[in-house]
């Protein structure tokens, strides 16, 4: 019964089998992250993987594949990059350079609440005008055979579902494959709790796929989620950036296959085990971020992940402390091998406001 409640969903013609993703987040879904994730990924399984937020009118003349921001690893399948953007020849450029660079799907962001964005008029303030937001995606789907997403966040400003359902059927109209809902408005930002019965609803009220978003930072949370508003796929950000093994946990109690390196022993689930786990994945990640990035940008990425993820370790402010203090990524190395000498320990859930 649990293995058909968290595989059984409208995502799968897709090829979409395991229960949740990873979300886009600016600053954290670059190559290093989806690397230390994917390193938990159950064999078979199959999720979208998105990029960090691009910008439609910078793209057409970046060298994709080359910046930070769209760095890939060799074996990495299923990139959904997301773009933001609302102008139909950047929109148009932009997809084809994403396509080249391999891109498996496209991803539209229309849930930003930052001003920059709303500035510009794209992010969520394209909520504010249902027409003009199916155009922005009727501009994409026109522009690829790729499948099409739309991230977007609760009834734009003023949480009225009714309004949710026709700016998503407009959606839908213009070629959208699945929609993904954050249910928090833009006054909300991080604040505040995701209103999981807006998933709910509108998951009922449609015909196609609806990934719920908002409020994931346990195992746990993604079978509530599931139970709770039956969405097709679960999406966290930053509490599966800080718990990647969360994949392993799921994989194992859906029956899934496990990578070798996972096969000698069980997923943690204690919080001296997921302490430890934490330790294993920053170092790897650290690795992943020197490589990549080099020296400078590398350490930056490092610090912003510690200070993202480190508020569930009881003393994740020490290890932030540690992060700043750290001149280089050597140094930094050095620090965090003293600091997990001795036990962590990880807690279930933080405020998710930082």
């Amino acid at each position: 019964m649990l293995s058909k409640l968290l595989t059984s969903n409208r995502l799968e013609p897709y090829g979409i089998n395991f229960p949740v993703c990873l979300a886009p987040m600016v600053g954290l879904t670059h190559v290093a992250l989806r690397l230390v994730i994917r390193d938990y990924m159950p064999l078979n399984a199959r999720v979208p993987w998105p990029t960090e937020m691009l910008n439609s009118r910078r793209l057409p003349n970046e060298k994709v594949g080359f910046t930070a921001e769209t760095f890939r690893g060799e074996q990495e399948t299923f990139l959904m990059p997301q773009i933001l953007g609302n102008e139909e020849k950047a929109i148009y450029e932009s997809v084809k350079k994403l396509e080249a660079w391999g891109a498996q799907g496209i991803d539209i962001n229309m849930g930003c609440p930052v001003q920059k964005a709303l500035r510009h008029n794209y992010g969520v303030a394209l909520m504010g005008d249902s027409q003009y937001a199916a155009g922005v995606v009727k501009m994409a789907t026109q522009s690829t055979t790729l499948p099409v997403s739309v991230k977007l966040r609760a009834a734009g400003t003023n949480g009225d579902f009714s309004y949710l359902l026709n700016f998503v059927q407009g959606l839908r109209q213009s070629g959208a494959s699945w929609i993904c809902l954050h249910p928090r408005t833009a006054e909300q930002k991080r604040r505040g709790s995701a209103d999981w019965s807006q998933i709910k609803a509108l998951r009922e009220a449609v015909d196609f796929p609806i990934i719920g978003n908002g409020d994931i930072q346990t195992a746990q949370d993604v079978y509530n989620m599931k139970e709770q508003t039956g969405c097709d796929l679960v999406m966290s950000g930053r509490g599966l950036a800080a718990r990647p093994w969360m994949l392993w946990q799921l994989g194992e109690d859906l029956g899934f296959e496990m990578p070798e390196h996972l096969k000698h022993r069980e997923a943690p689930r204690t919080q001296e085990e997921e302490g430890a786990e934490y330790g294993r994945c920053l170092f790897k990640f650290v690795d992943l971020c020197e490589k990549y990035f080099g020296e400078d940008l590398g350490l930056r990425k490092i610090r912003y992940y510690i200070r993202t993820t480190a508020v569930w370790l009881q003393f994740g402010h020490t290890l932030g402390s540690i992060s700043t203090k750290s001149k280089t990524i050597e140094e930094l190395k050095i620090s965090l091998e003293v600091f997990f000498r001795s036990p962590q320990i990880m807690f279930e859930y933080t405020e998710l406001r930082q």
